[in-house]
């Protein structure tokens, strides 16, 4: 006799994917996701926008205005 265990839905071992099966970070229109965008200064007297380089972190930016960290927009 042949017995089957299943552990999870769909017999997936019990790791799930996350985000409703989704998996995976990016995509859609989130901040962060794809090369588009701008980097922009959090500072309020400032908010100075640069467009976003691809492979480059827009915290690892330093805005040429005020010095501040510069945050994805």
């Amino acid at each position: 006799m042949i017995t089957k265990i299943f552990r999870g839905r769909g017999g997936q071992g019990g790791r799930g994917q996350g985000a409703g099966g989704r998996g995976g970070r990016g995509g859609g229109n989130k901040p962060g996701s794809g090369p588009d965008g701008n980097c922009v200064c959090p500072n309020p007297q400032c908010g100075h926008k640069e467009p976003h380089v691809a492979g480059q972190r827009c915290i690892d930016r330093v805005c040429p205005k005020c010095g501040t960290k510069m945050i994805r927009e």
